[in-house]
């Protein structure tokens, strides 16, 4: 399982979900003995809102999934990097106001084309 998912991130507070973002990860990388496995952009700030691209490493997520077990198998979404970015929004959403996440790739093939 290797590469890296690419998280785009909407945030009315930058550096307090950014903050929860990289404690979460760093408690996580912590949990199963990993380095440097994501990285964050810096933040483009438009109508109100500050965009930027959280990248995280497939073999990280693959560890809180064998970690987890069937807890991680319960989490809502399709696929391991759906029930990571609602693994991950369980455990910021009480630390940051307003935010959302998204598979950058999915954003960018949206159907819609607002990406």
């Amino acid at each position: 399982m290797e590469g890296r998912i690419n998280i785009n991130v909407s945030a009315v507070d930058y550096d307090k979900t950014s903050k929860a973002l990289t404690h979460q990860l760093s408690l996580l990388e912590e949990m199963v003995h990993g380095e440097e496995d994501f990285t964050m952009t810096d933040s483009e700030f438009a109508f109100g809102w500050h965009f930027f691209v959280l990248s995280v490493n497939k073999s990280l997520v693959q560890k809180l999934a064998e970690m987890m077990g069937s807890d991680f198998d319960k989490l809502k979404g399709r696929g391991i990097e759906k029930k990571f970015l609602t693994w991950l929004t369980k455990n910021i959403e009480s630390k940051s106001p307003r935010f959302k996440i998204a598979i950058k790739e999915e954003m960018e093939s949206s159907k819609f084309g607002i990406f």
